[in-house]
């Protein structure tokens, strides 16, 4: 027996990169009423949505304000609009405008 190393030691295989297709990501979506345009490229934004309690079963309205980034300055107070999950671009802005909800 001879102490040469074997050819397939010596080449072994690299294991391939997996590709993996890419995940469209998923985005948070709501749609309400314009409450405030006083702020620059800032939209204060209230989406009410309707509860139902758990031992009484009565429904009631539960709102909540949320900042949003309107960049064209096109809503103003009173305005329906459609707004989705983005980056975070201030302390409280992750959200912003894509059309209007009417």
């Amino acid at each position: 027996m001879t102490n040469k190393p074997s050819k397939t030691a010596s080449k072994a295989k690299k294991p391939q990169p997996v590709v993996t297709p890419r995940r469209q990501a998923i985005h948070k979506k709501f749609q309400g009423i314009v409450v405030s345009d006083k702020m620059e490229k800032t939209l204060v934004v209230r989406v009410e949505r309707v509860k139902l309690h758990p031992k009484y079963h009565k429904r009631y309205v539960v709102s909540r304000n949320y900042k949003v980034h309107d960049d064209s300055g096109l809503y103003h107070k009173g305005d329906r609009v459609s707004f989705v999950e983005c980056r975070p671009l201030s302390k409280e802005k992750r959200w912003r405008v894509i059309k209007n909800g009417r």
